[in-house]
């Protein structure tokens, strides 16, 4: 069965640091692209962190550059984001996606984290970060 699973939310303190886990069962991430994405009552979904299937590379938005790191483990067929210096901003539901598609070429990969111009093919349910003092 192919099952993405995230862990690792919960409740922080602004300035503190999460660290949100994405598990892969019945395939292999490493030949998948990553995107984490938020989503925040009455928001649009945005993308924060993506991986290319292709050497790796990384693409984040300005909103969490030099905050939030995403990371392969192949040999535990997970995905990490860490997240430092968190914001009540950052509060929303985080989801972990993986896609088959070609990856779009380096000068372009802020396309992998907006699902309107790049295709994901499995979700996980989502874990809920709460940035609050």
């Amino acid at each position: 069965q192919v099952q993405l699973v995230e862990s690792g939310g919960g409740l922080v303190q602004p300035g503190g640091s999460l660290r949100l886990s994405c598990a892969a069962s019945g395939f292999t991430l490493d030949y998948y692209d990553i995107g984490w994405f938020r989503q925040a009552p009455g928001k649009e979904r945005e993308g924060v962190s993506c991986i290319s299937s292709v050497d790796n590379i990384t693409y984040y938005p300005d909103s969490v550059k030099g905050r939030f790191t995403i990371a392969r483990d192949n040999a535990k067929n997970t995905v990490y984001l860490q997240m430092n210096s968190l914001k009540p901003e950052d509060t929303a539901v985080y989801y972990c996606a993986a896609g088959s598609s070609p990856p779009p070429v380096p000068r372009l990969l802020y396309r992998l984290c907006d699902t309107k111009l790049h295709e994901y093919d499995y979700w996980g349910q989502g874990t809920q970060v709460t940035v609050s003092s």
